[in-house]
């Protein structure tokens, strides 16, 4: 697969962009191909891209431990909590958090098949952000209506944990 294969307006991040702006944004991607089997992206290791998936299929997991922490109530073979399994039908995007804050990888993206992904970098990022200010802000705005939307749901789902741990509690403690 090459980089012009890609039909950026069948790209939710991209959509209702005229072609000039796509033709700019074009730009600071590259194509990368990952193989089956191999992590994408792996939680707790930092970096600053951020991928497109433009053909193929990835699992997403979550570690179920924070680093260090050993709980023997908690007795599983994997302790990895799979979150999605994604393919490239609505081109999901990873890595846009490290890639606006340098912060490490908060989940494992392990490629299912042979894979195609749009990568960029911080440095390529802000450099169009800066050269192209309307493109930048239509770019970080989508991104942060994103961001927004992953934060509501995992609101949602810290309070259906915190009520089940509450019920829990309650029901182990009563005499």
């Amino acid at each position: 697969m090459k980089l012009g294969d890609v039909i950026f307006d069948d790209i939710p991040l991209f959509h209702g962009l005229p072609a000039t702006a796509q033709d700019k944004i074009r730009d600071i991607f590259d194509i990368h191909p990952v193989d089956a089997g191999e992590n994408l992206i792996t939680e707790g290791e930092e970096g600053d891209e951020m991928f497109i998936l433009v053909k193929g299929r990835v699992r997403i997991t979550k570690s179920m431990l924070m680093p260090g922490m050993n709980l023997p109530i908690l007795e599983v073979d994997n302790q990895r909590k799979v979150l999605a399994t994604m393919d490239h039908a609505n081109h999901p995007i990873f890595g846009e958090i490290a890639l606006i804050d340098h912060e490490t990888r908060s989940a494992t993206i392990l490629v299912l098949e042979p894979s195609f992904f749009l990568r960029t970098n911080r440095a390529r990022f802000f450099e169009l952000v800066e050269r192209e200010p309307i493109i930048g802000n239509i770019l970080l705005m989508a991104l942060t209506k994103r961001m927004a939307t992953t934060i509501r749901k995992s609101n949602r789902e810290l309070i259906k944990l915190s009520t089940a741990l509450a019920l829990a509690l309650s029901r182990y403690n009563k005499p």
